[in-house]
Parts: C-alpha cells; sequence; structure tokens
C-alpha cells in the first residue's frame, strides 16, 4: 500500500483511504476515494492471517464475483476486489449512514413501523441473492446498512461462505464472530440454505422489535445448545405492541426446522408486506387482534348476548313483499277450472 502521506494511503494505486468506518475480528473497513472515477467508496481490507490463506484466498476471490454479479436496490454493490501484498480487500458501494446493530443499541427497539420497514427491505435484497443461487451465511444486523432517506442495503455476501474454507483449527474462531444470529444447522455444522438466511432474519426481526436477543451465551457450545434446544421467549412477553400475528411470523422463521420456516427470503419479505398492508387498513388494531372495522353500536359484545344478537330479525310482510307468482298461478288455474264447466254442462245435455 502506498501513500501521498502518512494520513492519506493509496490501495492499488487507486483508492485513498480516508476515513475509518469499522473494525471488527475479520476486517477494517475504510471511506475511500476511487482516483480513477472520483467517487467515494466503502474498502474492507482483510485481516492478514486470512489472507495468507491460499485457500480461503481462491474461495473468497470466487465468492467476491458471485457478489459482484448481484445488482438490487436493496444490496451493497460490490465494485472490485484484489490482493495487494498479503492484504485481500474488496470495494464497495459506499452507503451514508449506520448499521442496524448501532441503530438498535442506540434506540433499544424499534416501532412496528420503522423495524417492518426494515425488515421487508433486507428480506428483498437477500431474496434476490437466494433467486441468484447465493446464501449470505452471516445475516446479521452488523450487516444490514440504513441510510439517511431510510433504504436498507445488505453487505457481505459471500464472506462467511469463503471463511468455511479456513483450516479446521481456526474454524471455530472464525465461525463464531457472530453466533447470536446463526440458524440452528450451521451451529450444528451443517450446510446452509436459504431457510437458514430466514432463521437469522427471523432472529434480526426478534431483537428489533424487542430490544432483546432470543439466545444469549457468551459460551460458543451454549449458544450452540440454546439454538438446537431452546424456544424463544414470546416476543409479545417484551413488547406487548407487537400484534399476535406478527409474534406468529417472527416465531414461525424461529422454527428449528427449516422446513418449518419461510424457505426462502422472497417468501418472508411478502409475508411481512401483506401483513403491513393489513395492519394500515386498521385490520389489527390496537395491535393485537383484529376487530370489525365498524361495528353497530347497538350491539352487546359479551358472550351470550353477542350470539343471540348475530340471528337477523324476520321480515314482516308487507304489500310490495306478496307473493306474486304464486298468486297469478291460483288465478290461472282457477280460470282453467271456470272454462270446463260449460264444456261438462254440453257434454250432459247432448247425451242424456
Amino acid at each position: 500500500m502506498e501513500s501521498i502521506n502518512s494520513a492519506t494511503p493509496i490501495l492499488d494505486n487507486r483508492y485513498q483511504l480516508l476515513q475509518t468506518l469499522g473494525a471488527g475480528g475479520m476486517a477494517v473497513v475504510y471511506r475511500a476515494k476511487d482516483l480513477n472515477l472520483e467517487r467515494f467508496v466503502a474498502v474492507k481490507i482483510l485481516r492478514p492471517d486470512f489472507s495468507k490463506d491460499e485457500g480461503f484466498r481462491k474461495r473468497f476471490h470466487q465468492e467476491a464475483k458471485a457478489a459482484a454479479n448481484l445488482s438490487h436496490p436493496n444490496i451493497v454493490t460490490v465494485h472490485d476486489f484484489g490482493l495487494e501484498g498479503e492484504q485481500l480487500f474488496i470495494i464497495m458501494e459506499y452507503i451514508p449512514g449506520t448499521h442496524l446493530k448501532k441503530i438498535i443499541q442506540e434506540r433499544e427497539k424499534l416501532s412496528i413501523d420503522e423495524g417492518l420497514d426494515i425488515l421487508i427491505q433486507a428480506s428483498a435484497g437477500i431474496g434476490y441473492a437466494h433467486r441468484a443461487g447465493i446464501v449470505h451465511c452471516d445475516v446479521k444486523p452488523h450487516n444490514i446498512l440504513v441510510a439517511p432517506d431510510k433504504r436498507v442495503k445488505v453487505t457481505d455476501f459471500g464472506i462467511a461462505r469463503a471463511l468455511a474454507s479456513i483450516q479446521p483449527d481456526e474454524k471455530s474462531n472464525i465461525v463464531w464472530g457472530s453466533p447470536q444470529y446463526l440458524s440452528p444447522e450451521q451451529a450444528n455444522g451443517e450446510a446452509p440454505s436459504p431457510a437458514s438466511d430466514v432463521y437469522s432474519l427471523g432472529v434480526v426481526m426478534y431483537e428489533v422489535l424487542t430490544g432483546k436477543l432470543p439466545f444469549y451465551s457468551k459460551d460458543a457450545n451454549q449458544m450452540i445448545k440454546l439454538h438446537l434446544e431452546s424456544q424463544p421467549v414470546s416476543p409479545r412477553k417484551i413488547n406487548p405492541d407487537i400484534p399476535k400475528p406478527l409474534e406468529q411470523i417472527i416465531l414461525k422463521v424461529l422454527s428449528k426446522e427449516p422446513s418449518s420456516r419461510y424457505r426462502t427470503a422472497d417468501q418472508l419479505s411478502r409475508v411481512l408486506e401483506n401483513f403491513r398492508k393489513q395492519m394500515d387498513s386498521g385490520l389489527f388494531q390496537n395491535s393485537v387482534y383484529p376487530l370489525p372495522v365498524t361495528p353497530p353500536p347497538s350491539i352487546n359484545y359479551s358472550s351470550n348476548h353477542f350470539q343471540e344478537q348475530q340471528q337477523p330479525p324476520k321480515p314482516i310482510p308487507t304489500r310490495s313483499s306478496l307473493d306474486w307468482g304464486t298468486i297469478l298461478l291460483g288465478l290461472l288455474a282457477f280460470l282453467l277450472a271456470g272454462g270446463l264447466i260449460p264444456f261438462w254442462l254440453f257434454i250432459w245435455f247432448t247425451f242424456n
């Protein structure tokens, strides 16, 4: 990495690193300027011990190529990737704003409306990747960016899958970078699927709307056990404002068996969108149960009286409600019978 001076290092003779945006156990992220195209970008530089691993470098390139082919309003665009010296890097679209984890930490929990908006957008982006045959493998609020205009972008597609190529003795340190959001099958060492991302979205949804994680332990083995065996506390016990139907959606996506969840994030996005439309229409008044839109003011909703009132009153006959069809049939029968009387009299007097 070259530098104009100590404050402005240049990566790959092109990307001028301006500001550190965040750092973790896996990488450091910078806001940078692309000197060729004169635009701001985000640069993620991975730790040298990852970059030294030949299997990881190969898998990282494969996953970065796949991620670069994703083009969706709710996915951070990958512009470039490479290796300079012993430093693997990836160049991405720069999104001003912050990640969802920081928002949760600052505000504890989000409103139902705001939480649904973020989750629907994130699910739509991840669902698009599922249609392209890509599983994120590391869905967590840290990888969900929220711009000032409330646009949501999901980042870091494929990096977790690339980490799986690290040597077995290092693997546990990497996999457990974010154990709170891992699906049971991932926690058990099985291959992830789109339904695994759906589970992780369920954990994010639980945290967004309650301010708490469904499972938590500082011990990795205990976290595995919780994901595999324990049931989460009812979200509505923590936040009573959560409508009952929304709680059912959350608990469904947190099912232990992948087949019991929504199969893809696309399905989850559509379910949440449909729920939001019903909620906006007033179907879920008081955020708990569906109620009649305009109940009759005279009805007593106590159980017995309400059932009795549901029987419709019998209509009172009026002149306009007479059965004219029956009357006409009766007149016709009368006329026919009256016309036969002269005929029988004629026969009687003729033959007697």
